[in-house]
């Protein structure tokens, strides 16, 4: 009996041609808040590119500097009106193929390191309704609190992930679209894999 396949893409640089949380800050904040944030967080960002400070708390400290204290509601309106406005950012590449594997009826899913808020109205507009981000935190006012409540779903917590929702791996085929050193665990993980096919 032939194996279920999944297709597991991740988003930013593979689907998308740009960065989704650079764009979506500077969709949501404007740019002269976005280059006074990144100012102010220059001396970690040069940190974690010297590989001395983890990418999880960096993303974390740079989304809490702008969207704590948030509604979830207006939140989710920027995310939704982001989307709309920036489908120009989606490779037609990987729409093709993202479609080849939708006629084949097989399991087509979404795992990134964003935030699954914005990254839901991109893949519905490619109809993939599985979708595995990064959580942000949501309080019981419902207010973000600039925390995650996932582990950012990045490197290692690509594979973790996928596992969770897909645990028995002797049952299906596992295919895997990245790009860049955080898609390099998901990768090796798959039994096919394609490294900056669309590019």
């Amino acid at each position: 009996m032939e194996k279920k396949h999944i297709i597991a893409f991740d988003f930013d640089g593979t689907i998308t041609t740009k960065d989704t949380l650079l764009e979506f800050i500077k969709f949501s904040k404007g740019k002269i808040h976005f280059i006074f944030g990144f100012l102010l967080f220059s001396p970690l960002l040069i940190a974690y590119k010297l590989k001395i400070y983890p990418n999880w708390k960096l993303k974390q400290q740079i989304f809490s500097f702008f969207f704590k204290g948030m509604s979830i509601t207006v939140f989710n309106k920027f995310c939704e009106d982001f989307a709309k406005q920036h489908q120009h950012i989606i490779r037609p590449k990987a729409i093709d193929q993202i479609n080849e594997y939708t006629k084949q009826h097989f399991d087509v899913i979404i795992i990134s390191a964003s935030i699954r808020n914005w990254v839901v109205p991109f893949a519905e507009s490619m109809r993939i309704n599985s979708i595995i981000c990064t959580e942000a935190e949501v309080n019981e006012s419902h207010i973000l609190t600039g925390k995650f409540s996932t582990p950012n779903c990045y490197g290692k917590e690509k594979v973790n992930r996928l596992l969770e929702n897909y645990p028995d791996r002797g049952s299906y085929y596992l295919i895997a679209f990245g790009d860049s050193t955080g898609d390099r665990e998901l990768l090796d993980f798959a039994d096919e894999k394609y490294y900056k096919a669309f590019i």
